[in-house]
């Protein structure tokens, strides 16, 4: 049986077998029907400071990602006074530009979690 387009469509949710009753009948509920108990304030409070404490990290993270690759303390430093091969690899534009690439990403994922937020 095909639905007819021109009908509009029912308003109700379908229900769904949740778990069986006493006498062994299933026992329908619908899909808005289990309420989520409201938030303690605490709890609140925590997801407030951990949303706020992730979007303070991916954007100092971004900013440091962005920054740093194109200073001299990149490529020259002393964990790689012994491998020259890695610092002319770290001093190349392009690795340079990925790394400051993905400090914008995560600039971005930092404001857009921030934007989005919702309680």
């Amino acid at each position: 049986m095909t639905a007819d387009p021109r009908m509009p469509l029912k308003s109700h949710p379908r229900p769904f077998v949740d778990s069986k009753l006493p006498n062994g009948a299933p026992r329908l509920a619908t899909l808005g029907s289990e309420l989520q108990p409201a938030a303690s304030p605490g709890r609140l409070w925590r997801h407030r400071l951990l949303m706020l404490a992730f979007v303070f990290f991916c954007a100092a993270l971004g900013v440091v990602l962005v920054v740093f690759p194109w200073r001299d303390e990149w490529a020259h430093n002393r964990l790689m006074v012994g491998y020259p091969t890695l610092q002319k690899l770290m001093a190349s534009g392009f690795v340079r530009g990925v790394s400051s690439g993905l400090g914008l990403v995560d600039i971005w994922i930092g404001f857009w979690e921030a934007v989005h937020y919702r309680e």
